[in-house]
């Protein structure tokens, strides 16, 4: 009798010991998954007031002259629990799908532009308030929201080391 009891008793104590084992890897797991997501979606909490319908007017420029204007509605939106960014911009002569996220391994943005041709990934950063878009050392689009609350994105090349803007679009919320 004594014996079956100590032999419970061990049973007992092993059985909490692997529960205890088991809950402590568990919550390592869940721990170190919601730490790596909670970089990246705080990277991406950044570019939350860029979220939202918006519609306005797409410009081009050449020699500082417009050249075209066309309207255009673009529709910014979370997708994968604040994972990425998506951007969809219709316009008569562009139709745009971006995903845009932020790499925790190489503390970077990425632009990823689809168009009907193809497709394309570029680097980006946040500073004060903007996304840059780097596709070359001599281009770049840049993301701002402006002080009247406009959504504004627009293209620059860099020429004879003056950054020159080529289109600018300019959108209010829907």
């Amino acid at each position: 009798m004594v014996y079956e009891c100590y032999l419970t008793f061990i049973k007992t104590k092993i059985c909490i010991y692997h529960k205890s084992l088991l809950l402590l890897i568990l919550l390592t797991i869940n721990i170190t998954t919601l730490i790596g997501q909670s970089i990246q979606q705080q990277e991406m909490q950044k570019l939350s007031h860029f979220a939202g319908d918006w519609v306005g007017i797409s410009k081009g420029y050449e020699n500082g002259k417009v050249t075209r204007e066309i309207p255009t509605y673009e529709e910014i939106s979370y997708k994968v629990d604040k994972h990425i960014l998506t951007i969809d911009l219709y316009s008569e002569n562009l139709k745009l799908h971006t995903v845009i996220y932020y790499d925790e391994e190489d503390k970077t943005y990425y632009y990823n532009p689809f168009y009907k041709t193809g497709t394309a990934r570029y680097p980006a950063k946040f500073l004060d308030g903007k996304l840059i878009v780097t596709p070359s050392e001599t281009k770049r689009f840049i993301f701002e929201i402006t002080a009247d609350g406009q959504f504004r994105e627009y293209g620059e090349n860099l020429v004879d080391g003056k950054w020159i803007m080529y289109f600018e679009d300019v959108f209010d919320r829907n």
